[in-house]
Protein backbone atom coordinates (compact mmCIF):
# COMPACT_ATOMS: atom_id res chain seq x y z
CA UNK A 1 0.00 0.00 0.00
CA UNK A 2 2.89 2.35 0.78
CA UNK A 3 2.18 3.83 4.21
CA UNK A 4 4.74 4.12 7.04
CA UNK A 5 2.80 2.09 9.63
CA UNK A 6 0.51 -0.93 9.31
CA UNK A 7 -1.61 -2.00 12.26
CA UNK A 8 -2.90 -5.56 12.46
CA UNK A 9 -5.98 -5.13 14.60
CA UNK A 10 -8.53 -7.51 16.04
CA UNK A 11 -12.02 -7.79 14.60
CA UNK A 12 -14.76 -5.63 16.09
CA UNK A 13 -18.22 -7.19 16.38
CA UNK A 14 -20.59 -5.81 13.74
CA UNK A 15 -17.82 -4.13 11.72
CA UNK A 16 -17.27 -4.23 7.95
CA UNK A 17 -14.04 -6.19 8.53
CA UNK A 18 -15.86 -8.83 10.57
CA UNK A 19 -18.47 -9.24 7.83
CA UNK A 20 -15.74 -9.52 5.18
CA UNK A 21 -13.92 -12.23 7.15
CA UNK A 22 -17.16 -14.19 7.62
CA UNK A 23 -17.74 -14.03 3.85
CA UNK A 24 -14.10 -14.91 3.06
CA UNK A 25 -13.66 -11.57 1.29
CA UNK A 26 -10.27 -9.90 1.32
CA UNK A 27 -10.36 -6.33 2.54
CA UNK A 28 -7.87 -3.55 3.10
CA UNK A 29 -9.09 -0.80 5.39
CA UNK A 30 -7.22 2.51 5.29
CA UNK A 31 -7.74 4.71 8.34
CA UNK A 32 -5.76 7.90 8.66
CA UNK A 33 -5.96 11.49 9.72
CA UNK A 34 -8.24 13.10 12.24
CA UNK A 35 -11.93 12.85 12.92
CA UNK A 36 -14.03 15.59 11.30
CA UNK A 37 -11.10 16.97 9.27
CA UNK A 38 -9.28 16.47 6.00
CA UNK A 39 -5.50 16.49 6.23
CA UNK A 40 -3.30 16.63 3.18
CA UNK A 41 -0.73 14.06 4.32
CA UNK A 42 -3.34 11.35 4.96
CA UNK A 43 -5.16 12.07 1.70
CA UNK A 44 -1.95 11.96 -0.36
CA UNK A 45 -0.82 8.74 1.35
CA UNK A 46 -4.25 7.15 0.75
CA UNK A 47 -4.35 8.16 -2.92
CA UNK A 48 -0.82 6.88 -3.45
CA UNK A 49 -1.76 3.63 -1.69
CA UNK A 50 -4.87 3.11 -3.82
CA UNK A 51 -2.85 3.66 -7.01
CA UNK A 52 -0.18 1.24 -5.76
CA UNK A 53 -2.80 -1.47 -5.16
CA UNK A 54 -4.48 -0.89 -8.55
CA UNK A 55 -1.11 -1.11 -10.30
CA UNK A 56 -0.19 -4.27 -8.39
CA UNK A 57 -3.48 -5.88 -9.45
CA UNK A 58 -2.84 -4.89 -13.08
CA UNK A 59 -5.87 -2.60 -13.20
CA UNK A 60 -3.88 0.50 -14.20
CA UNK A 61 -0.71 1.14 -16.14
CA UNK A 62 2.47 0.83 -14.16
CA UNK A 63 4.04 4.20 -13.50
CA UNK A 64 7.83 4.20 -13.21
CA UNK A 65 8.87 5.87 -9.98
CA UNK A 66 12.42 6.71 -9.07
CA UNK A 67 11.70 6.72 -5.33
CA UNK A 68 12.63 3.70 -3.26
CA UNK A 69 9.87 1.35 -2.17
CA UNK A 70 8.47 2.13 1.27
CA UNK A 71 8.58 -0.79 3.69
CA UNK A 72 6.07 -0.23 6.50
CA UNK A 73 6.60 -0.96 10.16
CA UNK A 74 4.08 -3.48 11.48
CA UNK A 75 2.49 -2.55 14.80
CA UNK A 76 1.95 -5.40 17.25
CA UNK A 77 -0.98 -3.64 18.84
CA UNK A 78 -2.47 -0.31 19.77
CA UNK A 79 -4.45 1.35 22.51
CA UNK A 80 -6.48 4.52 22.90
CA UNK A 81 -5.55 6.78 25.81
CA UNK A 82 -8.73 8.31 27.22
CA UNK A 83 -9.53 11.60 28.92
CA UNK A 84 -9.49 11.44 32.71
CA UNK A 85 -11.46 14.69 33.13
CA UNK A 86 -13.78 16.98 31.18
CA UNK A 87 -12.66 20.40 29.98
CA UNK A 88 -10.56 22.30 27.45
CA UNK A 89 -7.68 20.34 25.91
CA UNK A 90 -4.14 21.59 25.40
CA UNK A 91 -2.37 18.93 23.29
CA UNK A 92 1.38 18.60 23.81
CA UNK A 93 2.25 15.84 21.31
CA UNK A 94 1.72 15.48 17.56
CA UNK A 95 0.93 12.63 15.19
CA UNK A 96 4.01 10.53 14.48
CA UNK A 97 5.73 11.47 17.75
CA UNK A 98 7.57 8.86 19.77
CA UNK A 99 6.08 8.76 23.25
CA UNK A 100 7.19 7.08 26.47
CA UNK A 101 5.19 5.54 29.30
CA UNK A 102 4.17 8.24 31.76
CA UNK A 103 4.79 11.12 29.32
CA UNK A 104 2.23 13.95 29.48
CA UNK A 105 0.29 13.96 26.19
CA UNK A 106 -2.17 16.75 27.00
CA UNK A 107 -3.52 18.88 29.80
CA UNK A 108 -7.22 19.30 30.49
CA UNK A 109 -8.28 22.55 32.08
CA UNK A 110 -10.97 25.12 32.70
CA UNK A 111 -11.76 28.18 30.56
CA UNK A 112 -10.08 30.24 33.29
CA UNK A 113 -6.72 28.49 33.02
CA UNK A 114 -6.87 26.04 35.92
CA UNK A 115 -5.46 22.61 35.04
CA UNK A 116 -7.79 19.78 36.10
CA UNK A 117 -5.59 16.88 35.07
CA UNK A 118 -2.85 15.67 32.73
CA UNK A 119 -3.37 12.87 30.22
CA UNK A 120 -0.37 10.51 30.36
CA UNK A 121 0.81 7.70 28.10
CA UNK A 122 0.12 4.26 29.54
CA UNK A 123 2.77 2.62 27.32
CA UNK A 124 5.63 3.65 25.06
CA UNK A 125 5.02 3.74 21.31
CA UNK A 126 4.24 5.98 18.36
CA UNK A 127 1.25 8.34 18.23
CA UNK A 128 -0.83 7.26 15.20
CA UNK A 129 -4.07 9.07 15.98
CA UNK A 130 -5.44 11.88 18.09
CA UNK A 131 -8.53 13.98 18.48
CA UNK A 132 -8.10 17.70 17.93
CA UNK A 133 -11.44 18.95 19.13
CA UNK A 134 -10.67 21.52 21.85
CA UNK A 135 -13.25 20.18 24.31
CA UNK A 136 -13.22 16.70 25.81
CA UNK A 137 -15.49 14.71 28.12
CA UNK A 138 -14.22 12.33 30.78
CA UNK A 139 -13.65 8.91 29.19
CA UNK A 140 -13.43 10.05 25.55
CA UNK A 141 -10.68 8.60 23.34
CA UNK A 142 -7.92 11.17 22.84
CA UNK A 143 -4.71 9.49 21.61
CA UNK A 144 -4.17 6.31 19.58
CA UNK A 145 -0.78 4.78 20.38
CA UNK A 146 0.76 1.95 18.32
CA UNK A 147 3.21 -0.51 19.90
CA UNK A 148 6.08 -2.11 18.02
CA UNK A 149 8.84 -4.62 18.57
CA UNK A 150 11.22 -2.36 16.59
CA UNK A 151 12.92 0.76 17.98
CA UNK A 152 10.33 3.54 18.44
CA UNK A 153 12.86 6.26 17.58
CA UNK A 154 13.64 4.64 14.22
CA UNK A 155 9.91 4.39 13.45
CA UNK A 156 9.29 8.05 14.36
CA UNK A 157 12.11 9.10 11.98
CA UNK A 158 10.64 6.83 9.29
CA UNK A 159 7.22 8.51 9.63
CA UNK A 160 8.81 11.97 9.49
CA UNK A 161 10.67 11.04 6.27
CA UNK A 162 7.43 9.82 4.66
CA UNK A 163 5.67 13.04 5.67
CA UNK A 164 8.43 15.06 4.01
CA UNK A 165 8.08 12.99 0.81
CA UNK A 166 4.29 13.30 0.60
CA UNK A 167 3.69 16.89 1.64
CA UNK A 168 4.44 19.70 -0.82
CA UNK A 169 7.23 22.14 -0.05
CA UNK A 170 6.11 25.35 1.65
CA UNK A 171 7.35 28.30 -0.36
CA UNK A 172 7.41 31.25 2.01
CA UNK A 173 9.12 33.61 -0.43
Amino acid sequence: FGVPVVLNSTLVDGSLRESAVKNETKILLYEAGEALRFDEFSIRAGMKGILNVLQYLGMTRKVVRSKKKLVPFIANGSQWVRANASGIVHNIVNLGDQITKGQVLAEIGSPYGAIYDSVKATRSGILIGKQNIPLVQDGEAMFHVAYFSEDDEEIAEHIENVQEQLLPENDDS
